[in-house]
């Protein structure tokens, strides 16, 4: 529902602010007063495209917002797929500055046109006699029937199972044409993770084997540093060890005489025991370091063999390796056991397939009850607004199978993502006439009130968005005009409905009336608009009536229409 709609600098209005109410709403006034004018604005925050030419000041932005309550409309996953933060008092606004440039919010989040337009769609719906009409649309058809038919639930939950149906036939596809280059690619596959089994690689080996190469290669010199390093701190004439010996007995001698003495000669004595474990280390590696050139070549083998693969496989881990080997084992394994997942999941298909024709099936049934429900209600309420040789046919077939190729048994409907029906509207407003097509059958006015009469019908089973209608009473009068206010009014009971009109029949029924004028008062020309109290909307659809200084019978008309 619209709650309030501001326009800031835009055609002739300068700044406007309208709050609307949730039942029928009555805009009127004087031709070229602005009514356009506000459909224009609003058209923005719908995604329509924009010119700066149309801005009143061109030196300042124009700024369009609206505010809805969009609770009941199920409209939460929209905002989640386009990472929006969901309000149920959602505000779309959009600023176009005076080069032309546009910028789009939605409850203050950066959206695109195409975004908004999508959500717009959703909230409002623009109709007049001249537009192109969703009622030719085959998906706002099948619409009315799934309406009527009142199986939203069990749409639902076929439209659930058909996308997950959908994404396994995409998975299908691609594990097909996955399993046929893994059988392309078998042998070479097989080779390459051969020679990486082969290899037994282990993740940590090569820094390890690097490292003891390192050392047999230079075995010799590590030899003679650890011996001159034993000499120095155990076996030479001035060894460390025996020059710290005497230095801690000396000390030891003294230290009776200064406390300080004994805890340096302890000192001592820890220094000692440390380098004679140094020692006894150095010692043992030296005695296990010896010239090996045997394992020095076996070490080498390996490393190459290791580089080699590296080089090959273009990384420079072992682990890369081992995740390459296992990639190479899973190709391997789709090779060998691919037709395995395939049958399988092909069966898992077919099941999926047989479940959704059930649906698919009770879907079909339940329209094809609610169809003549649905042509006996339009055709009921166009014979209240004067269009009683009206004859309106709907068809329903399922959806064009491929012709059979060979054989004569035909093959099943095709699964779309609203089961396997086509639906189409045919319709004559004339008697003797035959059915065709909406869109070439009936005239602006006519399918104006086919529309009002099937959304009147429609918005008592679901949601519908806010409508506008357009001076969609052209070619009307009378107790037409005044039948066509009463289904406005019946259909304003279950939706918002926004309406301008020229005829004081309709305006009377309005919940809200509001008049839209021009104020010339100031140095230029702006576009206002009120809301109208009682009193005033008495003389509005007294002036509607006879003009601009209607007369007491005219303001007696006015009251009875209004019934006050």
């Amino acid at each position: 529902m619209l709650q309030k709609l501001t326009i800031n600098n835009y055609a002739l209005i300068d700044n406007l602010e309208i709050g609307f109410d949730s039942g029928l709403n009555i805009l009127t006034g004087e031709t070229g007063a602005g009514k356009s004018i506000i459909l224009g604005a609003l058209s923005l925050i719908l995604g329509q495209r924009a010119e700066s030419k149309y801005f009143f000041n061109q030196q300042k932005k124009c700024v369009i917002e609206g505010t809805f309550k969009i609770s009941g409309f199920h409209l939460a996953d929209f905002f989640e797929d386009n990472d929006l933060d969901y309000e149920s008092e959602t505000v779309l606004r959009r600023e176009i500055s005076a080069d032309g440039k546009s910028r789009a919010f939605v409850n203050d989040t950066p959206v695109n046109l195409t975004a908004l337009k999508q959500l717009g769609e959703k909230l409002i719906d623009i109709h007049s006699q001249h537009a192109t009409l969703e009622i030719n649309d085959p998906d706002f058809q099948l619409l009315v029937v799934d309406s009527v038919a009142r199986h939203s639930d069990l749409l639902f939950d076929y439209q659930t199972k058909f996308k997950a149906y959908k994404k396994s036939l995409s998975k299908l596809n691609q594990l097909i044409a996955e399993n046929d280059k893994a059988k392309a690619d078998l042998d070479y596959f097989q080779f390459q993770f051969d020679e990486l089994e082969k290899g037994e690689l282990v993740a940590d080996e090569q820094e390890l084997l690097e490292q003891e190469l390192n050392t047999l290669n230079n075995a010799e010199e590590i030899k003679r540093a650890l011996l001159n390093a034993n000499y120095l701190l155990q076996d030479g004439e001035a060894a460390a060890l025996l020059q710290l010996k005497e230095a801690g007995q000396a000390l030891g001698s003294i230290e009776k005489y200064n406390p300080a003495l004994a805890e340096l000669h302890q000192r001592i004595s820890s220094t000692i025991i440390e380098l004679k474990d140094i020692a006894a280390e150095i010692d043992a590696i030296e005695q296990h370091t010896f010239v090996d050139e045997a394992r020095a070549e076996e070490v080498n083998n390996r490393l190459s063999m290791i580089y080699n693969l590296q080089k090959k496989h273009r990384v420079n881990t072992i682990p890369e390796l081992l995740q390459i080997q296992e990639e190479l084992s899973d190709k391997v394994q789709q090779a060998l056991f691919g037709d395995e997942a395939i049958e399988k999941l092909q069966k898992q298909i077919a099941a999926d397939k047989a479940e959704l024709e059930k649906l698919a099936t009770k879907l079909s049934a339940n329209r094809q009850k609610a169809i003549p429900d649905i042509e006996k209600q339009v055709l009921a309420t166009l014979a209240e607004m004067g269009m009683g040789n009206s004859s309106l046919k709907i068809e329903q077939h399922t959806t064009p199978p491929p012709p059979p190729k060979g054989g004569t048994d035909s093959p099943k409907a095709i699964l779309t993502a609203t089961g396997i029906d086509n639906i189409k509207f045919l319709f004559s407003a004339n008697k003797g006439h035959a059915l065709a097509e909406m869109s070439k059958v009936a005239s602006g006015g006519e399918l104006s009130r086919l529309m009002l009469s099937i959304k009147s019908i429609v918005a008592q089973y679901t949601a519908l968005p806010t409508i506008i209608f357009d001076e969609i009473d052209t070619g009307v009068s009378g107790e037409v005009a005044n039948k066509v206010g009463v289904i406005m009014e019946r259909l304003a009971q279950n939706l918002q409905v926004i309406t301008i009109t020229h005829l004081p029949q309709i305006a009377s029924k309005g919940q809200s009336h509001y008049f839209v004028y021009k104020d010339d008062s100031e140095a230029a020309t702006f576009t206002r608009i009120k809301q109208l109290n009682n009193d005033e909307r008495v003389l509005e659809i007294a002036k509607m009536l006879s003009g601009d200084k209607p007369g007491e019978s005219a303001l007696q008309n006015a009251r009875e229409l209004l019934s006050v």
